[in-house]
């Protein structure tokens, strides 16, 4: 747990009106959030807080890669990640979230922004990845070939066709 202590920021304490932070992920920062979709990676995250007319602006930089499975051999492969991300927050009676803006309580002031980047790194992962073309497991690969010919024969042969279906395709109606 304390290695996600420095991703706790006291904002009450910020005395400049701009401020960097600088972070290096590694898989130790995925397995302390004990997160699922993503636990392995290592990514530099730069974030800039900013003071705004009684907020703070959070601009986050991410940027490396994360160890995810290939969707057609299933063999772990390293996916590039970069995105740019922003949080408004603000200090009020109690926490809460709606969409970017944040709000802290007042008495306590601080943020953790571990969550925060984590999510951020998620979203930024395609829906899709595969190895590039040559780069899959060999085998995995030869057996999905080889399965997916034997089904699509199965599919070219005789179709048979519930017969009340058949029914109401003779109906034909016309207007």
């Amino acid at each position: 747990m304390e290695f996600l202590d420095q991703f706790r920021i006291d904002l009450k304490a910020i005395e400049d009106d701009s401020e960097e932070r600088h972070f290096t992920l590694s898989d130790e920062f995925f397995a302390e959030l004990e997160a699922t979709e993503v636990s392995q990676g290592h990514l530099a995250v730069d974030l800039q807080i900013r003071k705004v007319a009684g907020a703070f602006e959070l601009s986050f930089h991410t940027e490396g890669t994360v160890v995810v499975p290939c969707d057609l051999c299933l063999d772990d492969m390293d996916q590039p990640v970069s995105t740019d991300n922003q949080l408004i927050v603000k200090l009020g009676n109690e926490y809460s979230e709606e969409d970017e803006l944040i709000v802290v309580d007042e008495n306590e002031g601080i943020l953790d922004t571990a969550w925060f980047i984590y999510e951020f790194i998620a979203l930024a992962i395609p829906v899709r990845h595969v190895h590039a073309p040559g780069k899959c497991n060999a085998a995995m690969t030869e057996t999905l070939e080889r399965l997916s010919a034997a089904r699509s024969s199965e599919d070219n042969g005789p179709q048979t066709i519930d017969p009340r279906w058949a029914k109401l395709r003779e109906l034909n109606i016309k207007d």
